[in-house]
């Protein structure tokens, strides 16, 4: 039986509304709350993420092929994946869709910082990827909501930070969640187990280590350019191919 529109995408459209959820309750609150609490919240997130950032990264262990440690493979793709995003133009690219966002709405000065921060947040993990594919293959949205537990407790704190741009994430939420969950189908020919699938590991190990970077700018403690290593996710898994023909 053919799966309806909604059915492949419901897990989706409720993550997105939890976001615009969160984002109005975090903007209301957000001119209630002193400076240091809105910090503190923000490093708790951020705390947070570099955990769950942790624990994904170790997904790079089970992402070897043949005689070649998925570690090796996760710094092959990180380092290549940050070369070719820098050479593109990644990270200024969102910066600027994220300055075109505030401008229209006229958001604050940290409009683009939240924007961008959460849309790398909400839309890289396990839960995305294999959550899309499962609501797009089975219309089994219940990791994704889930996450959409998860992203709408996460962007009250970000919005009381960050504003409205946090609200911005929403349509890189809708694009890559929907694009995945309606691509689904055609992915099930060559990925029919995508929870154990060493690529998908693979790839979920190398984002694992973006969240991190994500935890570590949230916090202040650096400023990594993580949108820069988007391309990463994409070539882990086609890194993995090649080692393992090469094995």
């Amino acid at each position: 039986m053919e799966l309806t529109f909604w059915a492949k995408t419901s897990g989706t459209w409720i993550n997105a509304l939890a976001v615009l959820v969160g984002t109005t309750l975090g903007v209301l609150v957000r001119g209630r709350l002193p400076l240091q609490i809105q910090r503190t919240v923000v490093q708790g997130v951020g705390l947070t993420t570099i955990v769950i950032g942790v624990f994904m990264a170790q997904n790079v262990s089970k992402g070897g092929a043949g005689k070649i440690d998925g570690v090796i493979l996760a710094l092959l793709a990180m380092a290549i994946g940050g070369g070719l995003g820098e050479a593109l133009g990644i990270e200024s690219w969102l910066e600027r869709f994220g300055e075109g966002l505030r401008r229209r709405v006229r958001g604050g000065g940290s409009f683009t910082e939240g924007f961008v921060s959460a849309s790398i947040l909400f839309c890289v993990g396990p839960m995305t990827l294999i959550g899309a594919m499962n609501n797009g293959l089975l219309g089994d949205p219940s990791l994704l909501l889930v996450k959409a537990a998860l992203d709408g407790i996460s962007s009250i704190a970000l919005a009381a930070s960050f504003g409205l741009g946090v609200g911005g994430s929403v349509l890189v939420i809708l694009g890559y969640q929907l694009g995945l969950s309606l691509l689904a189908g055609a992915l099930a020919t060559w990925l029919p187990d995508p929870a154990s699938d060493p690529r998908v590991l693979l790839a979920t190990g190398v984002g694992g280590l973006m969240v991190i970077g994500v935890g570590l700018n949230l916090l202040e403690a650096s400023r990594i350019r993580v949108a820069a290593f988007l391309p990463s996710l994409f070539l882990a898994p086609g890194l993995w191919t090649l080692a393992s023909l090469l094995s």
